[in-house]
């Protein structure tokens, strides 16, 4: 596959009126934490909340009028398939969406409101594709590839000449990396306007197959399911034909993200930024926080969607709250004698804390006579707020569990 800059400028004219030019956002908090200065090019702002529609919208407009008229297909179970179904809508052509029978409800109401008839078939995302390849074949659809497609690449590399223009003189620009498409088409429009540009890649480390195909230059497949929040850029096999062509050309360096480190980061959009990530839309934002991205003097965090299932919201922050030391769960052991628990919640309160779950066992196997244990959630505000809390109880004597 080959992309180049005149490809990038291209697709930039054709999409210009569907797509949305999305906002940069200076952050002085996350400037504070990095030491170095951080914007955020909020693409979870474009329509359908991510990137994906500025690949699709390239491709189905540069489909012939006989291709059109049979129509796409594509396979996904989030964003690629929200991208491809508004993109064909607005160029009045029909849209098959095949998505894994596990996909969340939400994400296949969202694919059918845009105007695409969505199937369900497969219980794994290769079953998924295979089936939609069937189809392809069967009703000679034209596939959208979401990623191996050259003009999907340049598409997404629109984002690489929006942010040239609005973050003047940025060195470096960190960007997630699912099967690759996105960084590519960035990579080759950044590198074109500046080869002094630094492009740094972020996967989540649940699902690190394209950071070992870099690191060690060869095919590593992702072994069992990929457990990770990050599901946008969880990608089991690398793409070679990715890595050959773009990845290894253009791309300075790969990191990787734990999932704690992915939550602190939605939990820091969320609270510091007033913005609505997914997990992929905030990996490159975790590789910042973390330390583990080489920043320049400026630099562009690609924050690349806001598609998140509000199922797991909670469970999004609670975690990343935990991090941050702004929540915590104990579990003590204390003498069951009337007014224990008024003693320790008096304690909490003399230290500021606030309480949003008791649970008192008397009966639990381990406990000696005349003990009962007692399991508390409370809001805090750092660690160090918490060791104080614990030393206090401990003083009183109180057993950690």
């Amino acid at each position: 596959m080959k992309v180049t800059f005149e490809d990038i400028k291209a697709a930039h004219k054709v999409i210009k009126e569907t797509i949305v030019r999305t906002p940069v956002d200076h952050s002085s908090s996350c400037t504070k934490i990095a030491g170095k200065d951080i914007y955020f090019k909020l693409e979870n702002y474009q329509r359908t909340g991510s990137f994906k529609i500025r690949g699709a919208s390239n491709k189905i407009a540069s489909l012939s009028e006989a291709e059109k008229k049979h129509g796409v297909i594509a396979c996904s179970a989030g964003n690629h398939a929200q991208g491809v179904a508004l993109s064909a809508s607005l160029n009045k052509v029909k849209s098959v969406i095949v998505m894994p029978e596990t996909a969340p409800l939400m994400k296949v109401q969202g694919t059918q409101s845009y105007g695409a008839e969505v199937i369900l078939r497969g219980q794994s995302f290769d079953e998924t594709k295979e089936y939609a390849y069937q189809l392809a074949r069967e009703k000679s659809y034209a596939f959208v590839h979401p990623y191996e497609d050259e003009k999907v690449i340049a598409g997404q590399g629109t984002i690489g000449l929006e942010v040239f223009e609005q973050i003047e003189g940025m060195d470096t620009m960190i960007i997630p990396i699912g099967g690759g498409g996105l960084i590519s088409g960035i990579s080759v429009a950044l590198k074109a306007l500046n080869p002094k540009i630094k492009i740094i890649g972020v996967q989540a480390a649940a699902a690190d197959s394209m950071y070992q195909l870099f690191k060690q230059k060869h095919v590593i497949n992702v072994p069992g399911s990929l457990a990770t929040i990050a599901d946008g850029i969880a990608i089991k096999a690398p793409s070679e034909a990715m890595y050959q062509d773009f990845i290894s050309k253009y791309v300075d360096d790969v990191v990787t993200v734990t999932e704690d480190e992915i939550s602190e980061a939605l939990v820091f959009l969320l609270e510091r930024v007033k913005t609505v990530a997914e997990g992929s839309g905030a990996a490159a934002l975790a590789s910042v926080l973390s330390h583990k991205a080489k920043l320049g003097e400026k630099n562009c965090v690609l924050v690349s969607g806001g598609n998140i299932d509000l199922n797991i919201v909670s469970q999004i922050i609670q975690r990343g709250q935990i991090q941050r030391g702004r929540l915590s769960e104990m579990s003590v052991i204390v003498k069951d004698i009337p007014g224990s628990l008024s003693h320790l919640t008096k304690i909490l309160a003399e230290h500021k804390a606030n309480i949003l779950e008791v649970h008192h066992d008397r009966i639990q196997t381990g406990l000696n006579l005349k003990e009962t244990k007692i399991d508390i959630v409370i809001e805090t505000t750092s660690h160090d707020h918490i060791k104080q809390i614990r030393e206090a109880l401990q003083r009183w004597g109180a057993k950690f569990v």
